[in-house]
């Protein structure tokens, strides 16, 4: 290949480059120094006797066009394609941000954080909306209410919860009463384990370890359930067709979490109790016919009304946190992830941030 050269003309006014040989990285040789020699202003830079040119070249004949104000003329298409894609990806860099101190960068993601909490309650807030307003329209319209629906959903986040929870809680009942007993045996008091098994269990734990399993498995199957639907344009294909997704995809599910909390929550403290008897039975001593006669001197009505009323609102803000996450879900399967698991958090958040506040409330109201 001929080496790369230029020469300089001047016409009536104005100057002019007119390239010659190939314009590419082993022909160039100093061209590009003496280019830079160059001063003024030129009207012209003539590809039109030029061999070849590659990316070095073009960039180089653009920079140099840049510098002189100098427009390029005579580049065949195939140069002046290259020519136009190097012109476009030719942008100034921009220099890194200076690294922000650590507690900027802390307050700034606590800042994030809580715009992204607020975002989030005031979605859950208009949710809450729209699921009183689907409520109000299946009570108007029951021919809308979709039974079987219900009653599939009884299935999934009851029947087939019975097993774990009831473990987990049998499981739980053995640990406070071994715990509480160990501690009440410095007083020699070992008789008030029934005490504190029968009223933590019908008042706080049944309840409340039964609303955090159904949050990690009907929670999450909720909004994986329903994000699945979204990604694959379910959710649209039932507006389009004139159903509500509120009312054939959101309410049987609440509606079924909220009627089976309150027989998980019973069926959880009842399994709780008799695992605290176990433990009594056989390390205290205590005989069965004793500990449910105890039981039912020392537990007051009232602790089983409080398990009773808290459970369907427990049940109402898991289905709502589930059925909320996965109708969030856009654009890839990873969103599916991120919203099941935000589910399952902001469930569990509510549910214990809601138990706190009925402690307070019950406990003003005498129900000690």
């Amino acid at each position: 290949m001929n080496k790369a050269d230029f020469t300089e003309n001047t016409g009536e006014g104005d100057r002019s480059i007119a390239m010659t040989g190939s314009l590419s990285l082993s022909c160039l040789g100093d061209l590009p120094d003496r280019l830079d020699l160059l001063e003024g202003d030129f009207a012209r830079i003539d590809l039109s006797g030029i061999d070849h040119i590659d990316t070095v070249g073009a960039w180089i004949v653009l920079r140099t066009a840049d510098r002189l104000k100098a427009e390029v003329v005579g580049a065949d298409g195939d140069a002046g394609r290259l020519l136009d894609v190097v012109s476009r990806v030719d942008e100034p860099a921009e220099a890194p941000h200076k690294a922000e101190a650590p507690i900027i960068r802390i307050l700034l993601q606590i800042g994030d954080a809580v715009i992204a909490t607020a975002h989030t309650m005031v979605g859950l807030i208009g949710f809450l909306g729209a699921v009183l307003i689907s409520a109000w329209q299946l009570i108007r319209n029951p021919g809308r209410f979709r039974v079987n629906a219900v009653v599939q959903r009884f299935e999934v986040v009851g029947v087939a919860a019975l097993g774990i929870i009831g473990l987990m809680s049998f499981l739980i009942g053995i640990v406070i009463a071994q715990q509480g007993s160990v501690q009440l045996e410095q007083f020699g008091m070992e008789v008030l384990t029934i005490n504190l098994v029968g009223r933590l269990t019908f008042r706080e734990l049944g309840v409340l370890m039964t609303a955090i399993m159904v949050a990690g498995r009907s929670g999450s199957a909720f909004a994986a359930q329903l994000g699945t639907m979204k990604l694959n344009e379910e959710v649209d294909a039932m507006q389009t067709i004139g159903v509500s997704p509120m009312e054939a995809l959101v309410m049987p599910r609440i509606i079924a979490t909220v009627i089976m909390m309150p027989l998980l929550g019973f069926y959880a403290s009842i399994m709780s109790i008799i695992g605290g008897g176990f433990l009594c039975a056989l390390a205290l001593d205590i005989p069965p016919v004793t500990f449910v006669q105890r039981l039912r001197e020392v537990v007051p009505l009232t602790d089983i009304w409080i398990g009773l009323i808290k459970a369907p609102v427990f049940g109402l803000i898991i289905g709502m946190a589930g059925c909320f996450q996965g109708m969030q879900v856009r654009d890839n399967a990873e969103e599916v992830g991120l919203r099941t698991t935000a589910a399952v958090v902001q469930a569990i958040f509510l549910v214990i941030v809601i138990d706190s506040v009925f402690a307070v409330f019950f406990t003003w109201i005498g129900w000690k």
